[in-house]
Protein backbone atom coordinates (compact mmCIF):
# COMPACT_ATOMS: atom_id res chain seq x y z
CA UNK A 1 0.00 0.00 0.00
CA UNK A 2 1.02 3.62 -0.29
CA UNK A 3 2.97 4.65 2.79
CA UNK A 4 1.14 8.00 2.72
CA UNK A 5 -2.35 6.52 3.04
CA UNK A 6 -2.45 6.80 6.83
CA UNK A 7 -3.01 10.55 6.50
CA UNK A 8 -6.56 9.75 5.38
CA UNK A 9 -7.51 7.44 8.25
CA UNK A 10 -10.75 7.92 10.17
CA UNK A 11 -9.11 9.51 13.19
CA UNK A 12 -8.48 12.54 10.98
CA UNK A 13 -12.27 12.76 10.50
CA UNK A 14 -11.99 13.10 6.76
CA UNK A 15 -14.93 12.04 4.64
CA UNK A 16 -13.25 12.86 1.33
CA UNK A 17 -9.87 12.37 -0.29
CA UNK A 18 -8.35 15.67 -1.38
CA UNK A 19 -5.82 15.89 -4.22
CA UNK A 20 -2.90 18.24 -3.68
CA UNK A 21 -2.10 20.93 -6.26
CA UNK A 22 -0.96 19.36 -9.50
CA UNK A 23 -1.47 19.50 -13.25
CA UNK A 24 -4.55 17.40 -13.92
CA UNK A 25 -3.59 15.37 -16.97
CA UNK A 26 -2.32 16.49 -20.35
CA UNK A 27 -2.72 20.07 -21.54
CA UNK A 28 -0.89 19.60 -24.83
CA UNK A 29 -2.36 16.41 -26.31
CA UNK A 30 -5.01 18.20 -28.33
CA UNK A 31 -2.47 20.77 -29.56
CA UNK A 32 -0.40 18.27 -31.56
CA UNK A 33 -0.91 15.81 -34.39
CA UNK A 34 -1.64 12.29 -33.10
CA UNK A 35 -1.65 8.94 -34.87
CA UNK A 36 -2.51 5.46 -33.64
CA UNK A 37 0.36 3.11 -34.47
CA UNK A 38 1.43 -0.51 -34.11
CA UNK A 39 5.01 -1.54 -33.42
CA UNK A 40 8.04 -0.34 -31.52
CA UNK A 41 8.68 2.59 -33.85
CA UNK A 42 6.74 4.72 -36.30
CA UNK A 43 7.48 7.14 -39.14
CA UNK A 44 5.71 10.41 -39.80
CA UNK A 45 5.90 10.85 -43.58
CA UNK A 46 6.59 14.30 -45.04
CA UNK A 47 6.13 15.71 -48.55
CA UNK A 48 8.11 18.78 -49.56
CA UNK A 49 7.28 21.59 -51.98
CA UNK A 50 7.89 21.54 -55.75
CA UNK A 51 8.05 24.26 -58.40
CA UNK A 52 5.95 24.45 -61.55
CA UNK A 53 7.81 24.40 -64.86
CA UNK A 54 7.03 26.97 -67.50
CA UNK A 55 6.04 25.55 -70.91
CA UNK A 56 8.19 27.12 -73.62
CA UNK A 57 6.81 25.50 -76.79
CA UNK A 58 3.75 23.79 -78.20
CA UNK A 59 3.49 20.01 -77.93
CA UNK A 60 6.45 19.85 -75.57
CA UNK A 61 7.14 16.79 -73.46
CA UNK A 62 5.29 16.46 -70.20
CA UNK A 63 7.69 17.36 -67.42
CA UNK A 64 8.28 15.00 -64.53
CA UNK A 65 8.53 16.53 -61.11
CA UNK A 66 10.37 14.63 -58.41
CA UNK A 67 8.29 15.39 -55.35
CA UNK A 68 10.61 15.28 -52.31
CA UNK A 69 9.70 12.76 -49.64
CA UNK A 70 11.22 12.57 -46.15
CA UNK A 71 10.27 11.15 -42.81
CA UNK A 72 10.74 11.51 -39.06
CA UNK A 73 11.08 8.50 -36.79
CA UNK A 74 9.51 8.15 -33.38
CA UNK A 75 10.35 5.39 -30.91
CA UNK A 76 7.62 4.13 -28.62
CA UNK A 77 8.08 4.10 -24.84
CA UNK A 78 6.03 2.24 -22.23
CA UNK A 79 4.73 4.00 -19.12
CA UNK A 80 3.28 2.34 -16.00
CA UNK A 81 1.67 3.55 -12.78
CA UNK A 82 0.32 1.44 -9.93
CA UNK A 83 -0.56 1.57 -6.24
CA UNK A 84 -2.13 -0.82 -3.73
CA UNK A 85 -5.06 -0.46 -1.35
CA UNK A 86 -5.07 -3.02 1.48
CA UNK A 87 -8.33 -4.46 2.74
CA UNK A 88 -7.56 -2.91 6.14
CA UNK A 89 -7.34 0.52 4.53
CA UNK A 90 -10.95 0.25 3.38
CA UNK A 91 -12.01 -0.55 6.95
CA UNK A 92 -10.09 2.35 8.51
CA UNK A 93 -11.17 4.90 5.92
CA UNK A 94 -14.63 6.36 5.48
CA UNK A 95 -14.48 5.88 1.72
CA UNK A 96 -12.76 3.60 -0.76
CA UNK A 97 -10.03 5.56 -2.57
CA UNK A 98 -10.03 3.38 -5.70
CA UNK A 99 -11.48 6.02 -8.01
CA UNK A 100 -9.23 8.72 -6.54
CA UNK A 101 -6.17 6.56 -7.11
CA UNK A 102 -7.25 5.91 -10.68
CA UNK A 103 -7.70 9.64 -11.19
CA UNK A 104 -4.27 10.40 -9.73
CA UNK A 105 -2.72 7.79 -12.03
CA UNK A 106 -4.48 9.20 -15.09
CA UNK A 107 -3.24 12.69 -14.27
CA UNK A 108 0.29 11.34 -13.90
CA UNK A 109 0.04 9.68 -17.31
CA UNK A 110 -1.18 12.91 -18.87
CA UNK A 111 1.77 14.82 -17.42
CA UNK A 112 4.15 12.20 -18.80
CA UNK A 113 2.54 12.71 -22.21
CA UNK A 114 3.17 16.46 -21.99
CA UNK A 115 6.79 15.84 -21.00
CA UNK A 116 7.26 13.69 -24.11
CA UNK A 117 5.71 16.38 -26.34
CA UNK A 118 7.87 19.17 -24.89
CA UNK A 119 11.04 17.07 -25.18
CA UNK A 120 10.20 16.31 -28.81
CA UNK A 121 9.61 19.97 -29.66
CA UNK A 122 13.06 21.11 -28.55
CA UNK A 123 15.12 17.92 -28.68
CA UNK A 124 16.81 15.89 -31.39
CA UNK A 125 14.61 14.43 -34.11
CA UNK A 126 15.59 11.49 -36.29
CA UNK A 127 15.21 11.57 -40.05
CA UNK A 128 16.40 9.60 -43.05
CA UNK A 129 15.03 6.41 -44.59
CA UNK A 130 15.67 4.37 -41.46
CA UNK A 131 15.55 7.24 -38.97
CA UNK A 132 19.29 7.21 -38.35
CA UNK A 133 20.00 10.88 -39.05
CA UNK A 134 19.98 13.22 -36.06
CA UNK A 135 18.24 16.54 -36.66
CA UNK A 136 18.55 19.40 -34.16
CA UNK A 137 16.19 22.36 -34.09
CA UNK A 138 17.89 24.95 -36.37
CA UNK A 139 19.25 28.10 -34.77
CA UNK A 140 17.03 30.08 -37.15
CA UNK A 141 14.05 28.72 -35.21
CA UNK A 142 15.33 30.03 -31.90
CA UNK A 143 14.86 33.44 -30.27
CA UNK A 144 17.53 34.49 -27.74
CA UNK A 145 16.53 35.73 -24.30
CA UNK A 146 18.02 39.22 -24.76
CA UNK A 147 18.14 39.66 -20.96
CA UNK A 148 14.35 39.82 -20.86
CA UNK A 149 11.34 37.66 -20.13
CA UNK A 150 8.58 37.01 -22.63
CA UNK A 151 7.99 40.29 -24.46
CA UNK A 152 5.68 41.49 -27.17
CA UNK A 153 8.70 41.79 -29.49
CA UNK A 154 9.45 38.09 -29.01
CA UNK A 155 5.86 37.13 -29.77
CA UNK A 156 5.96 39.18 -32.95
CA UNK A 157 9.29 37.63 -33.94
CA UNK A 158 7.91 34.13 -33.38
CA UNK A 159 4.94 34.95 -35.60
CA UNK A 160 7.29 36.39 -38.21
CA UNK A 161 9.37 33.19 -38.27
CA UNK A 162 6.31 31.03 -38.86
CA UNK A 163 4.97 33.39 -41.51
CA UNK A 164 8.35 33.59 -43.24
CA UNK A 165 8.34 29.79 -43.50
CA UNK A 166 4.97 30.01 -45.29
CA UNK A 167 3.24 28.09 -42.52
CA UNK A 168 -0.45 27.75 -43.36
CA UNK A 169 -2.16 30.70 -41.63
CA UNK A 170 -5.33 28.62 -41.23
CA UNK A 171 -3.55 26.00 -39.12
CA UNK A 172 -3.98 26.26 -35.36
CA UNK A 173 -1.01 27.93 -33.64
CA UNK A 174 -0.10 27.44 -30.00
CA UNK A 175 2.14 29.19 -27.50
CA UNK A 176 3.28 27.23 -24.42
CA UNK A 177 4.28 29.47 -21.52
CA UNK A 178 4.93 29.23 -17.79
CA UNK A 179 3.15 31.26 -15.14
CA UNK A 180 6.15 33.61 -15.01
CA UNK A 181 5.94 34.31 -18.74
CA UNK A 182 2.19 34.76 -18.49
CA UNK A 183 2.85 37.42 -15.84
CA UNK A 184 5.33 39.10 -18.20
CA UNK A 185 2.56 39.47 -20.77
CA UNK A 186 -0.12 40.54 -18.31
CA UNK A 187 2.15 43.43 -17.36
CA UNK A 188 2.16 44.68 -20.96
CA UNK A 189 -0.53 47.27 -21.62
CA UNK A 190 -0.89 46.37 -25.29
CA UNK A 191 -1.62 42.76 -24.38
CA UNK A 192 -4.13 43.42 -21.61
CA UNK A 193 -5.79 46.56 -22.94
CA UNK A 194 -9.27 45.99 -24.31
CA UNK A 195 -8.22 48.14 -27.27
CA UNK A 196 -5.74 45.43 -28.30
CA UNK A 197 -6.84 42.11 -26.84
CA UNK A 198 -9.68 40.09 -25.38
CA UNK A 199 -11.13 41.52 -22.17
CA UNK A 200 -10.67 38.01 -20.69
CA UNK A 201 -7.09 38.94 -19.82
CA UNK A 202 -8.35 41.63 -17.45
CA UNK A 203 -11.31 39.76 -15.96
CA UNK A 204 -9.74 36.35 -15.36
CA UNK A 205 -6.03 37.12 -15.41
CA UNK A 206 -5.61 34.87 -18.43
CA UNK A 207 -4.54 35.34 -22.03
CA UNK A 208 -6.45 33.00 -24.30
CA UNK A 209 -5.47 34.07 -27.81
CA UNK A 210 -3.11 36.78 -29.00
CA UNK A 211 -1.35 37.40 -32.34
CA UNK A 212 -2.99 34.24 -33.64
CA UNK A 213 -1.54 32.03 -30.88
CA UNK A 214 -3.67 30.11 -28.43
CA UNK A 215 -1.87 30.22 -25.09
CA UNK A 216 -1.43 27.09 -22.99
CA UNK A 217 0.17 27.37 -19.56
CA UNK A 218 2.40 24.63 -18.18
CA UNK A 219 5.10 24.55 -15.54
CA UNK A 220 6.73 21.49 -17.10
CA UNK A 221 9.17 23.34 -19.37
CA UNK A 222 12.44 22.94 -17.49
CA UNK A 223 14.76 25.92 -17.19
CA UNK A 224 17.99 25.52 -19.16
CA UNK A 225 21.17 27.50 -18.52
CA UNK A 226 19.37 30.09 -16.43
CA UNK A 227 16.64 30.55 -19.03
CA UNK A 228 13.05 29.45 -19.21
CA UNK A 229 11.61 28.45 -22.56
CA UNK A 230 8.40 29.35 -24.29
CA UNK A 231 7.39 27.37 -27.36
CA UNK A 232 5.45 28.47 -30.42
CA UNK A 233 4.27 25.78 -32.82
CA UNK A 234 1.45 24.65 -35.08
CA UNK A 235 -0.66 21.56 -34.60
CA UNK A 236 1.11 19.55 -37.30
CA UNK A 237 4.60 20.49 -36.09
CA UNK A 238 4.80 17.77 -33.43
CA UNK A 239 3.67 14.19 -33.86
CA UNK A 240 2.31 12.10 -31.00
CA UNK A 241 2.29 8.36 -31.73
CA UNK A 242 -0.20 6.36 -29.66
CA UNK A 243 0.75 2.71 -29.52
CA UNK A 244 -1.65 2.15 -26.65
CA UNK A 245 -3.70 4.88 -25.07
CA UNK A 246 -4.08 5.15 -21.30
CA UNK A 247 -5.56 1.94 -19.92
CA UNK A 248 -6.75 1.39 -16.36
CA UNK A 249 -7.15 -1.91 -14.52
CA UNK A 250 -8.37 -2.39 -10.96
CA UNK A 251 -7.93 -5.92 -9.64
CA UNK A 252 -7.10 -7.96 -6.57
CA UNK A 253 -3.53 -9.13 -5.95
CA UNK A 254 -3.52 -12.53 -4.29
CA UNK A 255 0.25 -12.19 -3.79
CA UNK A 256 -0.36 -9.04 -1.72
CA UNK A 257 -2.98 -10.44 0.70
CA UNK A 258 -5.68 -9.68 -1.84
CA UNK A 259 -5.01 -5.96 -1.78
CA UNK A 260 -6.67 -3.98 -4.54
CA UNK A 261 -4.24 -2.76 -7.18
CA UNK A 262 -4.95 0.29 -9.33
CA UNK A 263 -2.82 -0.03 -12.46
CA UNK A 264 -2.45 2.30 -15.47
CA UNK A 265 -0.27 1.97 -18.52
CA UNK A 266 0.28 3.51 -21.94
CA UNK A 267 2.67 3.29 -24.88
CA UNK A 268 3.49 6.55 -26.65
CA UNK A 269 6.21 8.40 -28.51
CA UNK A 270 6.64 11.93 -29.82
CA UNK A 271 8.80 13.69 -32.37
CA UNK A 272 9.20 17.06 -34.06
CA UNK A 273 7.80 16.51 -37.55
CA UNK A 274 8.60 19.92 -39.10
CA UNK A 275 11.34 22.19 -37.81
CA UNK A 276 9.92 25.18 -39.68
CA UNK A 277 6.75 25.05 -37.58
CA UNK A 278 8.44 25.24 -34.17
CA UNK A 279 9.96 28.32 -32.54
CA UNK A 280 11.90 28.14 -29.28
CA UNK A 281 11.81 31.36 -27.26
CA UNK A 282 14.40 31.84 -24.49
CA UNK A 283 13.28 33.97 -21.54
CA UNK A 284 15.07 35.16 -18.44
CA UNK A 285 13.88 33.36 -15.32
Amino acid sequence: MSVQITTAFVEQYKSNVFHLAQQKGSRLRDAVRSETVTGKSHFFERIGSVAAEKRTSRHSDTPRMDTPHSRRKVTMDDYDWADLIDQEDKVRMLISPQSEYAMAGAWAMGRAMDDAIIAAATGTSFGGVSGGTSVALPSTQKIVHGSAGLTLAKLIEAKEKLDANDVDPDEARYMIVTSKQMSNLLNLEKVTSSDYASIKALVQGQIDTYLGFKFLRTERIAASGGDNLALAFTQSAIGLALGRDIQTKISERDDKNYATQVFLSMTIGATRVEDEKVVEIACNV
